[in-house]
């Protein structure tokens, strides 16, 4: 789901509930596991810069294959606990096996030299120093030459305990950003994704392959007593060949979809039970335009919007509009107004979020959209479909950016491109009611 290359439907694509849900559901039907073409060219520059002194014939690649679902749930709402911002490091891994000892103290070397502020050192995520700040430490990293690698973490894999005390550890994890964290959010659950390459000893690492499926659906079960007894269930009633009264399929269906949301509401409880906050006075903010600047911070969940902003094709049409950073923010309503002959561009809603930004609505502007259009509506996120729409922890800013390649057709039938400038004067107003609230403290 992070392959940019989605031919001309990529200059429209804005990320979806709804566009995106049938994609990631065929993918979940045919159990892929290959990354985007876009993340192996990642994993392929990081290793090329770890070898560039082997040959070959010297090591082998492993991967890059995606997180399993399963072992991705484990992780998010049962060994992390429920309301933990927690960093996703493997979200897509690849291992490099190299075929003797000798070189792979070659690439732990490099390893070391180019990055000695990663090595061995115990690293500080967001549930430990703070969100914002780390945020401000990701953005300062160095990056590995030529790319937008961003190495944060290097160790010995903890298969290798009785090695490190010997100092020769044959299995090591180096986790990396692909150019920003990548931000998502469920509930209150924030999550970080970063990548892990694992590079060890061929004759090593294929001594320690493990299954972890049982494993982690044992976890899952055991947290989630609902969540097992609903298999438990389904597993005796696919058994049973013993013919009963046949149920109206409208009252199975309902029935399913009852059990469904229970089971759904379990599994998320957690990211709720424990937000303690008093509301405060509604904010509203009424723009009327600023000048025609490109967005120079990075966005977190919109990387495409990165993209275009590269290619000076997005621009900032109002704000930003300053925050308390103390409050927490929900957007009850986001609308503007815009001409309705400006077509081809997507409008959104963002948000700062320490040096980077995050998108909370976009909305893509095709042929005869009204003049004022709303990207929230009453709590609704026509982008997410969730009804309550957040703004990051804190934010102290907030901005309506567009981008895409501005146009108009004359006549429906001749297309005619136009400035950011033209779109800038085509822009009316935008109103934004946000609900304002401080956190209670025990």
């Amino acid at each position: 789901m992070d392959n940019l290359d989605r031919g001309d439907y990529s200059k429209f694509y804005v990320p979806s509930a709804l566009q995106d849900a049938p994609k990631c559901k065929q993918d979940m039907e045919e159990k892929k596991t290959a990354p985007s073409a876009r993340r192996k060219h990642s994993f392929e520059k990081l290793i090329a810069f770890l070898v560039n002194e082997l040959t070959e014939d010297d090591y082998q690649v492993q991967g890059p294959v995606l997180k399993p679902l399963q072992s991705l749930f484990n992780k998010m709402f049962i060994r992390r606990g429920q309301t933990a911002v927690s960093v996703i490091g493997d979200m897509t891994r690849a291992t490099l096996l190299v075929k003797n000892e000798k070189d792979l103290r070659v690439i732990v070397k490099r390893v070391e030299e180019a990055f000695p502020s990663i090595h061995g050192k115990e690293f500080q995520g967001p549930s430990e120093v703070g969100v914002v700040t780390f945020l401000h430490q990701v953005f300062k990293m160095k990056k590995v030459p030529e790319s937008d690698i961003i190495p944060y973490r290097f160790k010995a894999n903890s298969s290798q305990k009785k090695k490190m005390d010997k100092g020769k550890p044959l299995l090591y994890n180096l986790n990396f950003f692909d150019g920003i964290p990548e931000y998502h959010r469920v509930g209150t659950t924030e999550m970080f994704v970063a990548f892990e390459l694992q590079i060890g000893y061929e004759a090593e690492v294929n001594g320690l392959r493990v299954d972890h499926l049982a494993y982690e659906e044992g976890r899952i079960l055991k947290a989630q007593p609902l969540l097992k007894a609903y298999k438990e269930a389904h597993e005796k009633s696919s058994e049973s060949h013993v013919s009963t009264t046949a149920v109206p399929s409208s009252l199975t269906e309902k029935s399913e979809s009852q059990d469904d949301m229970k089971l759904i509401a379990a599994v998320l409880e957690g990211n709720f039970f424990n937000c303690k906050y008093r509301a405060l006075d509604q904010r509203e903010i009424d723009g009327k335009g600023t000048a025609p600047i490109s967005p120079e911070r990075l966005c977190l969940n919109n990387k495409r919007l990165n993209i275009w902003a590269d290619q000076r094709k997005a621009m900032i049409l109002d704000g930003p509009f300053e925050l308390e950073r103390s409050r927490r923010y929900t957007v009850d309503l986001m609308s503007l107004k815009i001409d309705e002959d400006i077509n081809s561009i997507s409008v959104g809603l963002f948000a700062y979020f320490g040096p980077y930004v995050v998108q909370i609505s976009a909305l893509f502007l095709g042929d005869d959209h009204e003049k004022e259009v709303s990207l929230i509506k009453l709590g609704v996120n026509f982008l997410t479909m969730e009804s309550i729409s957040m703004l990051p922890s804190h934010c102290d800013g907030v901005l309506i950016v567009a981008w895409g390649e501005p146009g108009y057709f004359d006549n429906r039938v001749k297309w005619n491109k136009i400035t950011w400038t033209d779109v800038k004067e085509s822009y009316r107003a935008m109103k934004l009611v946000l609900k304002q609230y401080e956190e209670l403290t025990e």
